[in-house]
C-alpha cells in the first residue's frame, strides 16, 4: 500500500460526506453465534480460479486436497505431506506454484498461533510512477482523513471484518478481509473478499501459502501488553479458517507486481474458506456478511464510502481495527485501465485488502479493497468491481460454494 512519492497533485478540499456513525450504525451487524467467539476494460470473465473445474471429486483425495490435486502438486515435485511438515518454506522458483490451477493451502493446525499472528508483516504494495501525469480521468489528490478506531467488541460494530494472515517468501505476512454473502448459499457463505497481491505476487511469482482468515481479530483491541500471554480464543474468537480454494483475476496474476503493476486495477480476491475445527459456516459462525456491489458506480455519484482494516505499518501495530470515511474520487494509472477510487486516509500497510463499505438504500455493500497508496499515508485507492470481478464471484459461488 505505501509507495515511493507520487509528484504533487493539487489537493481537493474535504467535501461533505455520509456521517461515519451512518456507515457504523449499517455495519453494527452483531454475531448470533460467538464462538468462545466506472469503468471496466474487460467485459469477459477474467477469474484466474485457484484449483479449478478440473481439480475432480473435492473431497477424498490424498492429505485431504482435492482428487487430483495431490498427484498435480508430485508433478512440480512437492510432496503433501512433506509440504504440513515443513517443505512449504522452499520458495525454490522452480515450485512456487504460480498458475490458477495450482493453488494449494493444506490446513496445518495450530500453525497461526498468537505471538505468529502478532509478529506478521503489513503486505505493502507500492505506486512507482506518476499517478498524475495519466491520459485518463484521476481528480485532484484527496485530503487526507485521519483513520478512526473502530468501537469494540469488534463484533458488534464490524462483524464481517478481520485479518488476513499467509507465508511469502519475506516470511509472515498480513492482509485484511470481509466476509460477504454468497448469493447460491443464503446464510452459509465462507467467501472472503480482499485484495489479489494478499493472496498472489502478480507476474513473477506465485501463490502465497497458509493463507487463513481471522475475523474479529483482537475482538476487543486489546493493547499488545494486555496480549502477552494471549490465548488463540482472545486473538481469534471465532476460529480461524484456511482458504482451500483461491480466486484472483487473471490481470493480476499476469500483470500485478510490486508496484501494483498494470494489475492494480484488478487487484482483488475471493476465498473460500473452512474452519480449522467446527463445521458451522463461516456466515452463521459470526452471524453476519455483506453483499457485494458489482455496479461499478462511477465515483461522482457515490457521496461516501468508508473503507476498514487492520493497518500495521506504524504508527498502528495491526492491533486494532481502524477505519476512514471520505467522498471518493479518480485514480487512472492508465488510459487502458479501468479507474480506480481513491479516497483520503492514513491507514498503512495490513489494511490492504481491507473492505470499501458504501450504503445502498439503507443496506451496507462491499464496493472495493483497499490496493495502493502512497508512501505518506494520505490516501488510498481500490479498484473498481465491474462484470470481471463479478463473474470470478460466481464461478467460486457456483463451483466451490456449497463445499
Amino acid at each position: 500500500m505505501r509507495s515511493t512519492p507520487v509528484s504533487a497533485a493539487p489537493r481537493r478540499g474535504r467535501r461533505t460526506a455520509l456521517a461515519a456513525a451512518g456507515l457504523v450504525a449499517a455495519l453494527a451487524l452483531t454475531a448470533t453465534a460467538c464462538g468462545s467467539e466506472e469503468d471496466e476494460a474487460d467485459a469477459k470473465p477474467g477469474g484466474g480460479t485457484s484449483q479449478a473445474a478440473d481439480a475432480g471429486d473435492p473431497g477424498g483425495g490424498e492429505g485431504g486436497l482435492p482428487a487430483g490435486l495431490a498427484d498435480r502438486l508430485k508433478k512440480h515435485g512437492i510432496d503433501v505431506d512433506q509440504w504440513k511438515d515443513g517443505g512449504w518454506k522452499n520458495w525454490d522458483r522452480d515450485k512456487w506454484l504460480s498458475e490458477a490451477k495450482d493453488f494449494v493451502n493444506p490446513v496445518i493446525e495450530g500453525l497461526w498461533k498468537p505471538d505468529r499472528m502478532k509478529s506478521a508483516k503489513e503486505a505493502d504494495k507500492t505506486v512507482t510512477k506518476d499517478a498524475a501525469a495519466d491520459q485518463g480521468a484521476t481528480d485532484p489528490e484527496p485530503a487526507p482523513v485521519e483513520a478512526v478506531a473502530e468501537k469494540k467488541p469488534y463484533h458488534e460494530n464490524a462483524a464481517p471484518v478481520g485479518k488476513v494472515f499467509f507465508d511469502s517468501p519475506e516470511g509472515s505476512m498480513v492482509c485484511s478481509g470481509t466476509v460477504v454473502k454468497d448469493v447460491n448459499h443464503p446464510g452459509k457463505s465462507n467467501l472472503v473478499w480482499t485484495a489479489g497481491h494478499c493472496v498472489h505476487a502478480g507476474g513473477n511469482g506465485g501463490w502465497y501459502r497458509n493463507i487463513a482468515f481471522v475475523p474479529s481479530y483482537n475482538d476487543y483491541g486489546k493493547s499488545e501488553a494486555e496480549l502477552a500471554n494471549a490465548t488463540t480464543t482472545e486473538m481469534a474468537p471465532y476460529g480461524t479458517w484456511w482458504a482451500d480454494w483461491a480466486s484472483t483475476s487473471d490481470q493480476w496474476i499476469k500483470g500485478g507486481s510490486e508496484s501494483g503493476g498494470d494489475g492494480a486495477a484488478y487487484d482483488y480476491s475471493v476465498l473460500h474458506v473452512k474452519p480449522e475445527q467446527g463445521a458451522k459456516s463461516l456466515e452463521e459462525t459470526v452471524g453476519a456478511a455483506l453483499e457485494v456491489d458489482f455496479s461499478a458506480p462511477s465515483a461522482t455519484e457515490v457521496p461516501s464510502m468508508g473503507a476498514w482494516g487492520y493497518p500495521a505499518a506504524p504508527p498502528y501495530n495491526g492491533l486494532e481495527m481502524f477505519k476512514c470515511v471520505d467522498r471518493p474520487g479518480r485514480l487512472s494509472l492508465s488510459p487502458s485501465l479501468p479507474t480506480m477510487y481513491r479516497i483520503g486516509c492514513t491507514m498503512t500497510g495490513g489494511s490492504s485488502g481491507g473492505g470499501w463499505f458504501r450504503v445502498v438504500d439503507g443496506e451496507t455493500k462491499l464496493v472495493s479493497n483497499t490496493s495502493i497508496g502512497p508512501l505518506e499515508n494520505t490516501w488510498l485507492a481500490g479498484p473498481q468491481l465491474g462484470r470481471s470481478a463479478e463473474a470470478m464471484y460466481q464461478d467460486m459461488s457456483e463451483t466451490y460454494g456449497g463445499q
